[in-house]
């Protein structure tokens, strides 16, 4: 009866914590809807600083015009709730933690959060100027570029999301680390395939262009390496602790 009740305790919980993170991305949303048509030119800015003069973005469905900011404003609204969201997840899962695991857990949920948000600013800072101007200029001289507000939003999130993820490896590697699936040594020994792999994840997460594809895949090496050093750091004093534990 006792599991019972605490299994329900426990899914209201849940409950509470899923219901305060809808909220506050709708919170965010109602802030951030009138300014929707503005959101989207500011998205849109890297694409029209690159197009030729006399070009323009276009509508080819009928909502679009409409349809296309709402959905930016949603998407935004989650990017700027995610620490609040993260923040809820951390209220749930932390009265299950051990004392050390709180001390890994509450510093990587907040280096996630930046983590991510550095990966959609490299994209939309670095990635997008040079991508899109490339893009502009291998056009055919016959060639009118007007691209579709739907299709370049939808291709600018896909962007988002895979730079703001590969950003997160990090925290991926002090995870692996932390859990004893590897170590920084077993990482540094297979750093050829690490590279391997980088450029292939970048040739699937990004559109097909060779440009795209390596300003992923350079950043998540970087990172990888970066991760390495940390995950080395956290491996050895975790071993220091249990030693002064055994002691």
């Amino acid at each position: 009866m006792s599991e019972t009740n605490s299994l329900i305790a426990h899914l209201v919980e849940l409950r509470n914590r899923l219901l305060k993170a809808v909220i506050s991305v709708l919170v965010v949303f109602v802030c951030l809807v009138y300014f929707a048509q503005d959101l989207y030119h500011w998205l849109a800015t890297p694409l029209l600083e690159a197009m030729p003069a006399g070009s323009q973005m276009i509508a080819t469905d009928v909502a679009s015009p409409f349809f296309a900011p709402f959905k930016l404003t949603m998407v935004i609204s989650f990017f700027v709730a995610i620490p609040v969201v993260l923040y809820q997840v951390w209220g749930f899962i932390a009265p299950g933690l051990y004392k050390n695991e709180k001390r890994l857990i509450a510093p990587l949920l907040i280096s996630s959060s930046l983590l991510f948000y550095a990966g959609i600013a490299f994209a939309y800072f670095v990635v997008f100027p040079i991508a899109f101007s490339f893009f502009t200029q291998i056009a055919p001289d016959d060639v009118v570029i007007s691209t579709d507000i739907s299709s370049y939003l939808n291709f600018v999130l896909k962007l988002f999301f895979a730079f703001g993820l590969s950003f997160e490896i990090p925290v991926a590697i002090v995870l692996m680390c932390w859990t004893g699936i590897t170590d920084a040594q077993s990482l540094r020994a297979k750093r050829p395939y690490v590279i391997v792999g980088v450029f292939v994840l970048g040739m699937l997460l990004t559109p097909p262009d060779i440009i795209s594809q390596t300003l992923l895949a350079l950043p998540m090496w970087l990172l990888f390496e970066f991760g390495v050093i940390i995950g080395s750091i956290y491996s050895k004093k975790s071993e220091q602790e249990e030693n002064q534990e055994v002691s």
